[in-house]
């Protein structure tokens, strides 16, 4: 799986973490056991009575152990979105 996300890097991408987080970012590089570096990321924190948070972390390390999906974002499509009228309910975390 490492070698498929060589073409995600400098793009912009979303990752869901095992614990139900949203975590938005460049890829800026990743390992062989999935430990990833984004840089300008934030995380999107979702509400089923508010509008989405995002929450500023900057530059960020994800251990590849918490990496449940890694997709790419368009850039455009996104910004194009009103996150203060999206509602939803937060991700629950994996179970094992």
């Amino acid at each position: 799986m490492a070698s498929a996300l060589e073409s995600y890097v400098n793009r912009t991408v979303s990752i869901v973490t095992a614990d139900g987080r949203i975590i938005v970012g460049t890829l800026k590089g990743f390992d062989q056991t999935i430990n990833l570096i984004l840089d300008e990321s934030h995380e999107r924190v979702y509400s089923a009575t508010q509008g989405v948070e995002q929450v500023i972390l900057g530059l960020y390390i994800i251990r590849g152990d918490n990496v449940a999906l890694i997709g790419e974002i368009d850039d455009e499509a996104d910004q194009r979105l009103d996150f203060n009228d999206i509602k939803a309910e937060p991700l629950n975390s994996v179970l094992h």
